[in-house]
């Protein structure tokens, strides 16, 4: 037995238990459990997870759960470096030799973030789960593992719980402000005003009251640290600045479609001799570390959704506007990447859609009720504009048997009726809300 750390965890599970918890701004996101299943947090850097492990336990505190039952340890901490394989279990030795009284008899609840830093640890989280009366929380996401390979590791034994930046209901609440209430003017014109914030901030917690240099300054730290510690590092890859290269095109690319063969092309004319192949996985990289996402085209065949031009969105409009060249990105990307992440919240299948007569309706997301079809327009002032996004719409409603169809605008409301069906029109602030009730 290695004494030394074993007092040591002892000492880092009783401080924890007696410090105040922090459990900062209550987000939407509730952890559950399944007997014999780890809940594991996922997402991207900075958006909250270690948060949401402590709100967790403030909620088990608040149910009359006694701290003595809690077991909370950070392996990120570099006291923790010596923990390998074969010393995890001193883990639970120092919690039950503290509380002995509690093996076997009381529920114990045990939360480990980032405990991807110890290679080998998932014997180690099965066997508790297998042995122990306990409940386990897993979170992380570091370059020695992506957060969505701790669901990989444990499949069959773990339930996966996404995280993102704040929504658009989140930032509200987070203000001080409750979202919810009388359909007044004076709450429309709130909230309104708090969405001109989002906009401009975006919904990574640690830049909420930041200034804008600060803002821009950390967004650009976590570009940095996605790309090099996520992408490069973990993967070894022999062209770092082919990586760089490629997520600056996509990124100023929001919202618009491309294809592997098209950015293969790119990297080459930039002089990187990077195969197809190799483009298709730093794609899937990038998406596995909650940075960048694809749609594909609504399509019945498998194979025409799979070889048409997809659509790339980004983890935060506003980390779109700090790290972009500003030169392609423009307000209405902005405003579909946010409609974007609303819908992905939801954990739904987004597509988007393209007209027999090749004209395209940016989501169309399938659901048990038939499809609903999203039009994003940042404004439908001009005669031209508003007659083009409906009537796209409105054949998209016709070929797929809808009867109702929406266009998210920047501030503009109203609706339309069309021979097929309804159009509604609503304001991104209004929409956003409507999404999280």
């Amino acid at each position: 037995m290695d004494r030394p750390l074993l007092r040591l965890l002892s000492e880092m599970i009783a401080d924890f238990q007696a410090a105040p918890l922090e459990a900062g701004f209550d987000r939407s996101l509730r952890l559950q459990t399944a007997p014999r299943k780890a809940a594991v947090c996922i997402g991207v850097r900075r958006c909250g997870k270690t948060t949401v492990l402590f709100q967790h336990i403030q909620r088990l505190l608040d149910s009359g759960v006694p701290m003595k039952n809690i077991v909370y340890l950070n392996f990120f901490d570099d006291r923790l470096r010596s923990l390998n394989r074969d010393t995890l279990d001193t883990v639970d030795e120092a919690y039950f030799g503290m509380f002995p009284e509690k093996k076997g008899t009381e529920k114990v609840y045990f939360f480990l973030d980032e405990i991807q830093c110890v290679p080998g640890w998932e014997p180690y989280v099965d066997r508790l789960l297998r042995t122990e009366k306990c409940e386990v929380f897993i979170s992380g996401s570091s370059a020695k593992l992506l957060s969505t390979e701790i669901a990989t590791r444990m499949r069959g034994r773990s339930l996966s719980w996404e995280l993102f930046p704040f929504s658009f209901g989140e930032f509200v609440r987070a203000r001080g402000v409750n979202p919810e209430g009388p359909p007044t003017s004076k709450r429309r014109l709130t909230l309104a005003k708090h969405f001109d914030a989002y906009w401009q901030t975006g919904g990574f917690p640690e830049v909420l009251d930041a200034s804008d240099k600060i803002r821009v300054m950390t967004h650009q730290e976590y570009l940095n640290a996605i790309l090099f510690r996520d992408v490069i590092e973990r993967y070894d890859v022999a062209h770092p600045r082919a990586v760089a290269d490629l997520a600056a095109w996509l990124i100023d690319n929001t919202a618009s479609t491309y294809s592997v063969n098209r950015l293969t092309g790119y990297l080459s004319a930039l002089g990187h001799r990077i195969p197809k192949n190799t483009v298709g996985d730093l794609l899937d990289w990038f998406e596995d570390a909650y940075f960048l996402f694809t749609t594909r085209i609504f399509d019945a065949s498998l194979a025409r959704s799979n070889t048409n031009p997809k659509k790339i969105y980004c983890i935060d409009h506003a980390l779109v506007r700090s790290t972009s060249s500003g030169v392609l990105v423009n307000d209405g990307h902005l405003l579909e990447n946010i409609v974007f992440l609303a819908l992905r919240r939801s954990g739904a299948k987004i597509y988007y859609h393209r007209t027999k007569g090749g004209r395209e309706v940016d989501f169309a997301v399938p659901g048990k009720n038939g499809v609903e079809l999203v039009q994003v327009c940042e404004s439908l002032k001009t005669a031209a504009t508003r007659e083009r996004e409906l009537r796209a719409l409105g054949e998209a409603m016709r070929e797929l048997g809808v009867k109702h169809g929406t266009v998210v605008t920047r501030s503009e409301e109203g609706a339309e009726k069309t021979d097929v069906g309804e159009i509604s029109i609503q304001p991104a602030w209004r929409w956003l809300l409507s999404r999280e009730t």
